[in-house]
């Protein structure tokens, strides 16, 4: 499965709605077990953004579908990055010529 950093920050309706956060965090981590991922990790976090989740997803489509239903939900906005083991890097760097 494909790993990724999902950096997060509270909209104004997120942070409104804080007091939800906790439900709302197991909730999507139910759904996207139910599409075949799981969440590895999640921290609530202080600086640029307010959350980071690390993700396994078996598909880019799936972890599309995941985060447009995250954003839709109007809490958060996102900025996701596909991370690669070091196995997987190493792999890639086989790959050059």
């Amino acid at each position: 499965m494909a790993t990724y950093v999902i950096l997060m920050n509270l909209t104004d309706h997120g942070v409104r709605e804080i007091k939800e956060a906790p439900a709302r965090i197991e909730m999507a981590a139910k759904a996207l077990e139910a599409a075949g991922g799981r969440m590895l990790a999640f921290y609530t976090v202080m600086g640029a953004y307010d959350y980071v989740a690390v993700v396994e997803a078996p598909s880019e489509e799936v972890a599309l579908a995941q985060l447009l239903a995250l954003g839709m939900q109007g809490n958060v906005r996102t900025n996701t990055l596909r991370a690669f083991t070091r196995d997987e890097f190493a792999a890639v760097l086989k790959r050059l010529p």
